[in-house]
């Protein structure tokens, strides 16, 4: 049987409904608030840009959506489900790629074997892959463009080849939400366009919600529908134009933030200790 999720059509956003739901939730590790009261929604086909300061909450709100993390107080629905009882198969469709991961260049895996890796919670770990599992995994690759770099090992790609890979194993899931965490770090300024315009292009094509976490405002801004700004708390969601605002940006990342106009919308100029 096809699986339909990567055949999706995408909905228009009048008919969309909330996917991902967060109510006053807040988050604590070892009694430090992580994020704190954070209300918002964002909606089935939805393309996210999560922006803010290193140490924001922007990698605590993916886990929260995955259900690695559960809030103190308030909750998070994805789907239809709390997000501490996310199951099996509710996390099987979300597909994940956490930062930057250090994979051994000698580490024998062919990029076909990491994204055959996306299948398993399909498939179950000790079962083999079965025709249907081979031609996902074909289709994944294609959908990326990395499909005739499949045999070579994982560790030889180049840092953009590596990125495309593990976007290929988390489509490979046929995930209907899709996170990522600083997919763009790490890569020369080239082959994040092209990531860009990849993921961009995944979003039309299969309907996908995606929220990608970034500290590259300029490098987004342009292609998500909307932005969620974290600084522990919320200090807006909504699209670029009305989030990238000086009095805004000022209060989450201080005076020294300017902004620009250009042809694709407002352009953040900041000093450089935010960015590392």
């Amino acid at each position: 049987m096809a699986h339909p999720a990567l055949k999706t059509v995408p909905t228009p956003h009048t008919a969309a409904k909330p996917i991902i739901h967060f109510v006053r939730a807040t988050f604590a590790f070892a009694n430090r608030i992580a994020m704190e009261e954070i209300t918002l929604d964002i909606m089935e086909g939805e393309f996210a840009g999560v922006i803010g300061p290193n140490g924001s909450g922007k990698t605590t709100f993916l886990k929260a959506i995955l259900g690695l993390v559960h809030p103190v107080s308030g909750s998070v629905q994805i789907f239809d489900c709390e997000c501490h009882a996310l199951r099996c198969e509710h996390r099987a469709r979300i597909g994940y790629l956490p930062q930057k991961e250090l994979i051994d260049p000698h580490y024998p895996i062919t990029a076909w074997e990491v994204v055959m890796m996306g299948r398993y919670a399909a498939i179950g770990l000790f079962r083999r892959p079965a025709k249907a599992d081979r031609e996902i995994v074909f289709e994944s690759l294609q959908a990326v463009g990395v499909e005739p770099l499949k045999d070579l090992p994982f560790g030889s790609l180049s840092g953009g080849q590596q990125q495309r890979v593990l976007i290929a194993r988390a489509l490979a899931q046929r995930p209907q939400i899709l996170l990522l965490d600083e997919p763009t770090t790490g890569i020369d300024a080239a082959a994040q366009h092209h990531l860009i315009d990849l993921i961009r292009s995944l979003h039309q094509n299969y309907g996908l919600t995606i929220v990608f976490v970034t500290h590259d405002i300029n490098i987004i801004s342009p292609v998500v529908d909307s932005l969620i700004l974290l600084k522990t708390r919320l200090y807006g969601k909504g699209p670029p134009r009305d989030i990238l605002k000086q009095e805004i940006l000022s209060g989450v990342y201080g005076k020294e933030t300017l902004l620009a106009e250009r042809e694709k919308g407002p352009y953040v100029i900041m000093s450089d200790h935010h960015h590392h």
